[in-house]
Formats: C-alpha cells, structure tokens, sequence
C-alpha cells in the first residue's frame, strides 16, 4: 500500500458542482487518488445539510462530529464525501479493545540487519496528524475515558501531540482532518439501544466545533437506496415490495418514537431484508429472519400489525400459505 500523497489539494471544486448542494463554498480536492481514497458508491445518497457540514470540515478545518441512529450511514458519508474529493481517509471504530497504546504507539521488538532490536512504532494517531489524511473515529461515545483523553488535545485545530516516549513533539500537517460518528452526543445511553455508550467529557464535546445530527432517509430515497443494492429488484413488481418494506420500516421508527418498541429497522436492515428475499424468495420468511426474531417478543405482534398494514395480509398466515407451496 502506497503512503498517502504528501501534496497539498491542488484543486479547488465547488460544492454546488460536486453535490449539488445550493451553496459557493469551494472544496480544495486531489486531482490523484492513492489507496487510502475510499471507493465511490454511486448508489450513495446525501444529505444536505450534513454535506455541508463535512465539507466545511474538510474546507476550514473544522473539527465535525455525525449523530445519528444506526443505520443512517454517518461514517459512510464522510468516506464518500472524502471518496470525492480524492481525500485519503483512515477509520478507527473506538471499541473497548482500543487502547492508549494503539492510538499512541508503542516500542515493538524488529530485526534489522539480522539483529533484534527494540524500536517505537507509532499509532495511528501520530501517523495520521502528520499526513494530508481525515481520520474518522467511530463509535466516539463507546471509547474508554482513558483513550478519549488521549484525543482531546488534537481537537484543537493547531492542537501540538506530543510523544512523551520520544520527547517528540508533532505539528499537525495543515491538510489533516479530524471526524467522529456517534449514536448519542456523549448524554450516555437514554434509550436503551446503545449499551457501551460512555457519558463524555464536557469539555471534549466542547471542543467538537460542528455537530450535524443525520436521520433517516425520506422512503423514495430510502427505497433509492435499496434498489441500488439489490439491483435484482429493479422491475414494477420489486419496486412495490421495496416500497412496502420501506412503509414497514417507517412504521417501526414511529413506534419507536412513540415508545410502544424498544427497537427499529434501519436502513441497514432494510437492505438485508431484500437481500434476505433473494435467498429465501419470501418476503414474510426473510422479515421474520431478518428482523422480527430481533425484537421482543411482547412487541412482535405490533411489528406484525405494522407487516399486515403495507402488505395487506397477515404476517403468519402469508408466511405459512408461501411455505406450504414452495
């Protein structure tokens, strides 16, 4: 794998041309990408708003957190923003196995000539800070407080990192960018979805100069999306299915917002859902298999109601009938 090139953007784009986003802002661009561009999907659909919050990241360095519920695709966004402007990207998901040591570095024994010797490897942190790199930390909400401490000084935009193993101090490269995902905005988990959620630092939050809030698709472009995965399903009658599974899924994220569920269908779910009936060509046997077995079972006679509303047949009879005659 090539390093990723240490020139500056050498092109400037506007983001009315790139994303058809109503704004002047112009977008310093690669004119060469390496292979730490991420590719392009062309099925991806953007959000405006959240567009041009990433683009403002990515123009004048500001420090950009995505919020939103799983499923709405918010680290996905910035690779693709980042996959268009030819920007090389790194993505770190914060789980509890992520340490100190991985974002810092750490002295890892290496032959050289033949002979051990021990040498200090940089994590990702340091080796991001001095390239023309956006890294992206995922899941930000569910770090270890002793990791996310380790971040907090690099959110500031000239934010200096310094190596104390190696009385190294590192100026970030003008061109690095910083991003985080996350399910909640550091409050801890209020809903019950997100076990692993920290309560973070305020004064780390503080730092974070934008947050855009990222929520569901509207249902045709939702089904946009869908189609685009599932291309198979790209006739008169697949367009009708995907539109009542998108109708369901709706149904599950007013419920949810209601309180009357404890879980929703995301579009991630959507999607396996329709690849799920291409396998099991039954759309009543791969929605029990791809969601309904998820929820509780208390609640699955209401997602069943929500089934029989967009299809017009109840859930366990259409699922039998199509069983039996397969």
């Amino acid at each position: 794998m090539t390093e990723p090139l240490n020139a500056q953007p050498d092109r400037m784009v506007s983001a009315r041309e790139l994303f058809g986003i109503d704004s002047d802002l112009m977008v310093p661009t690669f004119s060469e990408r390496d292979d730490y561009v991420p590719d392009i999907d062309e099925a991806y659909r953007f959000n405006p708003d959240v567009t041009l919050a990433i683009l403002a990241g990515f123009t004048r360095n500001r420090r950009v957190m995505v919020q939103g519920l799983h499923g709405t695709g918010k680290s996905t966004h910035i690779e693709q923003v980042a996959a268009r402007l030819n920007w090389p990207c790194m993505r770190v998901n914060l789980d509890g196995h992520i340490s100190r040591l991985d974002l810092v570095g750490k002295d890892a024994i290496v032959v050289r000539d033949g002979v051990q010797v021990t040498e200090f490897q940089e994590g990702i942190v340091p080796w991001s800070l001095q390239r023309p790199v956006a890294l992206i930390f995922d899941e930000y909400d569910a770090g270890r407080p002793d990791v996310m401490f380790v971040i907090q000084r690099i959110l500031e935009r000239d934010g200096h990192f310094t190596l104390l193993d190696q009385n190294r101090v590192i100026h970030p490269h003008p061109h690095f960018r910083l991003f985080a995902t996350a399910n909640t905005v550091g409050l801890g988990n209020l809903t019950g979805l997100y076990q692993g959620t920290q309560v973070l630092n305020h004064a780390q939050m503080d730092r974070w100069n934008i947050v855009a809030k990222l929520d569901y698709l509207p249902r045709d472009e939702e089904a946009a999306i869908v189609l685009g995965r599932v291309p198979s399903k790209d006739t008169d009658k697949g367009r009708r299915l995907i539109a009542s599974m998108v109708a369901v899924a709706n149904l599950t994220r007013q419920g949810f917002a209601a309180g009357d569920l404890s879980t929703l269908m995301s579009p991630r779910t959507v999607i396996t859902w329709a690849e799920n009936c291409e396998i099991f060509r039954n759309p009543a046997l791969a929605f029990r298999l791809s969601f309904l077995n998820k929820c509780d079972e208390a609640e699955r006679p209401l997602v069943a109601e929500y089934y029989q509303r967009c299809f017009g047949e109840e859930l366990d009879e259409s699922w039998m009938r199509e069983a039996t005659s397969s």
